[in-house]
């Protein structure tokens, strides 16, 4: 079982910056794929990013690209999202998840967090 607690989320204007933080509680975290995904009002739930275990690898949604970096401490057993130059469409709920060979399909992650409000004022 893994517990998952997002923070970080808030109310910012367009073109600020926010880190999200997603602390886990296993003891294996390293080996675990993390994700980053959100669901805004009315949408579906859409991928973010995603960070592999061992060798950090990572990749993007299209929409987030050059604007929004993921990173993993191991040792703190955290993954971030550090989200710049943010944009009303930007608001959501970010979830974050973890999976051992997880995707960038939300079906696949059996572990998730409560989730954390961001809301881009223009």
């Amino acid at each position: 079982q893994v517990q998952l607690v997002e923070s970080g989320g808030g109310l910012v204007q367009v073109g600020d910056s926010l880190r999200l933080s997603c602390a886990a509680s296993t003891r294996t975290f390293s080996r675990y794929t993390m994700t980053w995904f959100r669901q805004a009002p009315g949408k579906e739930r859409e991928f973010v990013a995603t960070i592999s275990w061992s060798v950090g690898s990572t990749d993007y949604a299209d929409s987030v690209k050059g604007r929004f970096t993921i990173s993993r401490d191991d040792a703190k057993k955290t993954v971030y999202l550090q989200m710049n130059s943010l944009k009303p469409e930007d608001t959501a709920v970010y979830y974050c998840a973890a999976a051992i060979g997880g995707t960038t399909y939300w079906g696949s992650y059996a572990y998730w967090g409560q989730g954390t409000q961001v809301t881009v004022s223009s």
